[in-house]
């Protein structure tokens, strides 16, 4: 099962970096806009969040409240990009929201112990 969430966790980490360098590539260019990047990258942090968040490991379980604090954020963000993906401009506030969610989003992961 070691492996399982390894793998998980390594496509957990691909998703992130695909919705944040999407992101910040978009921000860059000037042009705020979903691009593929952030709409794949959201995608998959969700589906493989909540893999993770299955019980794959020996007693050593994410506390249910840093679960739920990341699947609601996981959550917002997947819809602010889904649902403004077919925009032609996203407003500024609105993408620097994705943005943010996204660094909150690892904040929790990282620092929540």
């Amino acid at each position: 099962m070691e492996a399982l969430r390894l793998v998980l966790l390594y496509l957990h980490l691909i998703g992130f970096a695909l919705l944040l360098g999407g992101a910040i590539a978009q921000y860059v260019g000037g042009r705020l806009r979903i691009n593929a990047a952030m709409l794949w990258g959201a995608v998959i942090q969700l589906v493989t969040g909540i893999g993770l968040s299955a019980p794959l490991r020996d007693g050593d379980e994410p506390a249910p409240a840093k679960l739920v604090t990341k699947l609601v954020l996981a959550l917002l963000i997947f819809v602010m990009v889904f649902f403004s993906r077919k925009r032609d401009s996203v407003a500024r506030g609105h993408f620097l929201a994705i943005i943010g969610l996204t660094l909150v989003n690892a904040a929790v992961a990282v620092f929540w112990r």
